[in-house]
């Protein structure tokens, strides 16, 4: 398939996935406000022998070239189950990165969505991934500001491309803030979570490593992440398998002082809540060059563990919904904040958050806090 000399090539083999991933790196090597993708997750995600997603989606990847150079990346994804939950045909469209050429961009969204009408699909979303644990959405606002490892960054003109191609319209957004941590913490805050605690004797605190991986937590954390996530846009629950490579691959590393549980106490010690919150790894991940080896391994290691970074990601949230106005976020939040004290923590980044989700947002009105990015999912019905 070619475009006025842009050549569309479906990843067929080993080398031309490591292509694929190695792209962005190449693309994005001199941005200061990029943060590399960590290598080999990026390959364990996209493989189809390593990703439990696989057990329900199917995949294409594509690369655009010029003159025998890439110049351009895409991934179509089908989520069979979330397609089936939702009752729609969509072909979803991620990891796309593209040259300031509305020539790549053109080409690689029409393979997507060829491959998609191939498919039966009447609809093409994205950016999206396979799950809601991947990166989703396109940046809009916020390209002056350092990235996550955990959402995506992209140059201003991605947007300025797909308005320009037409037929794309928004269908979500989700909102990113950055939240001081303050030294004490808020009084009006601190007195609605004793509040709650001491009116329905719900009680926050951290798990073990032992209660983590061999006692259940884990599986219970993201049991509620399921029923929490079930009704929010495009979510598929997620399997077990899915949820095993999960604890393994983030949970187990973690340190558990900065993941909180909530408990019902008079529910037998229900787990009803949870935070789960990561010291900012985007430096480490810079200095690194997104590789584990030779030091980047080292360099992650002290975030972790010694906490060489004042900055903290703010990565997942969960409440079942009957507590959901019982507070349980009050309690959450206070016992991290008591943790980012200690840590000497400055500024937390909260990660992405749908604009209608108003249980999270309003959180932030008890702290310094600034929405400084937005990413946007787009629409666009296939003919």
């Amino acid at each position: 398939m070619c475009d006025n000399e842009i050549e569309i090539r479906r990843v067929t083999d080993r080398k031309g996935l490591k292509a694929f991933v190695e792209f962005r790196r190449d693309l994005y090597r001199h941005c200061e406000y990029a943060v590399p993708y960590l290598y080999c997750d990026e390959m364990d995600t996209l493989r189809k022998d390593r990703n439990a997603a696989f057990d329900y989606s199917e995949a294409e990847y594509f690369l655009a070239l010029h003159d025998g150079a890439v110049v351009g990346r895409i991934a179509g994804i089908i989520n069979h189950r979330a397609n089936e939950r939702w009752d729609r045909r969509t072909v979803r469209f991620g990891w796309i990165d593209f040259i300031d050429d509305i020539r790549v961009s053109r080409a690689l969204l029409q393979a997507v969505e060829d491959w998609g009408r191939s498919k039966g699909m009447t609809e093409m979303v994205g950016p999206m991934g396979f799950t809601d644990m991947d990166r989703e959405g396109m940046l809009i606002e916020g390209f002056d500001r350092l990235a996550t490892m955990y959402s995506t960054y992209n140059y201003a003109y991605y947007p300025e491309h797909i308005e320009r191609l037409g037929g794309f319209t928004k269908d979500n957004d989700y909102l990113e803030y950055r939240v001081k941590i303050p030294e004490r913490l808020p009084e009006k805050f601190a007195h609605v979570a004793s509040v709650i605690e001491q009116r329905y004797n719900l009680h926050a605190r951290n798990l073990t490593r032992r209660e983590i991986l061999h006692e259940g937590y884990g599986h219970k954390i993201f049991e509620v992440l399921n029923i929490t996530y079930r009704d929010l846009y495009g979510f598929a629950e997620l399997t077990d398998r899915e949820i095993d490579q999960f604890i393994n691959g983030y949970i187990k590393i973690a340190d558990l002082k900065m993941i909180s549980v909530v408990e019902d106490w008079n529910a037998g010690h229900k787990l009803v809540g949870f935070g789960i919150t990561f010291p900012s790894l985007s430096k480490a991940l810079q200095r690194s060059g997104g590789r584990l080896f030779p030091f980047g391994w080292l360099r992650m290691l002290r975030v972790i563990k010694c906490h060489h970074t004042d900055v903290v990601d703010l990565l997942l949230i969960g409440v079942l919904p009957e507590y959901r106005a019982k507070g349980v976020n009050a309690l959450i939040f206070r016992d991290l904040v008591d943790r980012f004290q200690q840590y000497h923590i400055k500024y937390a980044e909260a990660m992405q958050q749908m604009e209608t989700n108003d249980n999270v947002r309003n959180l932030w009105q008890y702290f310094d806090s600034e929405q400084h990015k937005r990413h946007r999912c787009y629409i666009r019905k296939i003919e």
